[in-house]
């Protein structure tokens, strides 16, 4: 049994724990590795509506970041005008019970629900 994720004296980005924040942090990664999930492959424009709040630069670097750490697969097509799709690679799916277990986190903890226990 693993004594902490955390154990004193290492450095966070050492951890997995860690590196698992490296790829995963940030406001956007996860809401578009959520919506990848939900529509299996999505094309920019599509994403970006999805989320609403995101402008075209951050959803830019982000696809491009979560590209480059093997989350998210972009698949170019070469026509006239430019067609490209994101989809989660099985890398990035694997990720995905642990954004299950955020949600289902929140829901249990809440507002509604955290004002029933502190009652």
């Amino acid at each position: 049994m693993r004594e902490t994720c955390v154990p004193t004296g290492v450095k966070l980005k050492e951890t997995g724990f860690g590196y698992t924040l490296s790829l995963i942090g940030g406001k956007y990664k996860m809401i578009i590795m959520y919506w990848l999930s939900e529509n299996k492959v999505m094309r920019f424009n599509e994403l970006k509506r999805c989320i609403g709040t995101i402008s075209f630069k951050t959803q830019s670097i982000m696809l491009k970041e979560l590209e480059a750490d093997g989350l998210i697969i972009r698949k170019e097509f070469p026509q006239v005008p430019p067609k490209v799709e994101y989809s989660l690679s099985e890398r990035g799916l694997s990720l995905i019970p642990l954004l299950n277990m955020m949600c289902e986190w929140g829901e249990k903890n809440s507002s509604p629900a955290l004002e029933a226990v502190q009652r």
